[in-house]
């Protein structure tokens, strides 16, 4: 289970709105709160279009074990910074935080010779999950399944397997 961390980005879904917050499921032992003013340029006249079921990518701005954790989708300058509600047509799937830790390191080999295979978009949360979208169904599904198998596969073995589907 996630323990919520200060600073943490993480990927969360949209449970429930709650005058101006909106509850998030975040994989932990509680929802995260997150306010409606916490999206670059959001007013109260110009609120951010959140639904129940949205994906979001935030951080965590306080996260301790007495209060409830609240996320906002900006950073301290008031930007967005590739943060706020994720695309819906992508893929969202779970993952060992050890796995997470390994894709997040500047450098990554595994999605430097994955980017060599199509191009693609990709969200990781520090919470185990991420979202992913290629341009078609079946090339994120082929990232999806190799991005779960990394985390058990030596490099070579993740080479063969990505020399596999470049053959196509």
């Amino acid at each position: 289970q996630y323990v919520p961390v200060k600073g943490d980005h993480v990927i969360g879904i949209v449970t429930a709105k709650a005058g101006d917050v909106f509850k998030l499921d975040v994989g932990g032992s509680e929802q995260a709160s997150l306010s409606y003013l916490a999206f670059e340029g959001a007013t109260k006249r110009n609120r951010p279009n959140v639904q129940v079921g949205d994906l979001v990518y935030g951080q965590f701005l306080v996260a301790n074990k007495d209060m409830e954790p609240e996320m906002v989708c900006i950073d301290s300058h008031g930007r967005s910074s590739g943060m706020g509600i994720i695309g819906q047509d992508g893929f969202l799937f779970k993952v060992s935080l050890g796995l997470i830790r390994k894709l997040l390191a500047p450098q990554c080999e595994i999605i430097q010779e994955l980017s060599q295979l199509y191009p693609f978009e990709l969200v990781l949360g520090m919470n185990g999950r991420i979202w992913v979208k290629a341009r078609t169904v079946q090339q994120t599904l082929i990232i999806v399944n190799i991005l779960e198998a990394c985390e058990y596969m030596t490099a070579e073995q993740r080479k063969q397997a990505l020399a596999k589907f470049s053959g196509n």
